[in-house]
């Protein structure tokens, strides 16, 4: 079994959006993955910050934060960082992923979330960048 665990960054301005999103991933995404550890940012400075540094695997953003939101924030941090980790974005409405495809997100979780596809969203993400993959 690995120890190996993926950091995710939640971000959001609403404390309850960034704790429902974590309920819904899980701390263990996948049987295939490691556990995840979660690290939370309300500001878009500290998810700049975080990028910048390197830190997190994947990076989940409120596309409904205020007063910058979670797509304009991907599409400045796919634009701007070479070495971006994946994104996804989560918003409200069904109607209003094109604007997650604008944000050049990876992937989009519609609200309300669904834990089983909340969480086999962000596995397929990690093992797509080839994070935390449990050795067979």
């Amino acid at each position: 079994m690995s120890t190996s665990t993926a950091t995710v960054l939640v971000f959001s301005h609403r404390p309850e959006v960034r704790e429902a999103i974590i309920t819904a991933v899980g701390r263990r995404p996948a049987p295939d993955l490691g556990r995840v550890h979660y690290v939370e940012a309300a500001t878009v400075a500290e998810v700049i910050s975080s990028v910048d540094r390197g830190e997190p695997d994947l990076v989940i953003l409120d596309g409904e934060a205020q007063p910058t939101g979670g797509m304009g924030v991907s599409r400045q941090l796919k634009n701007e960082i070479a070495d971006c980790p994946p994104i996804v974005v989560s918003v409200r409405r069904k109607d209003d992923r094109w604007l997650a495809t604008w944000s050049q997100a990876d992937a989009v979780l519609v609200h309300p979330l669904d834990p089983l596809a909340a969480a086999e969203t962000v596995a397929e993400v990690l093992r797509s960048a080839g994070k935390s993959v449990v050795p067979a």
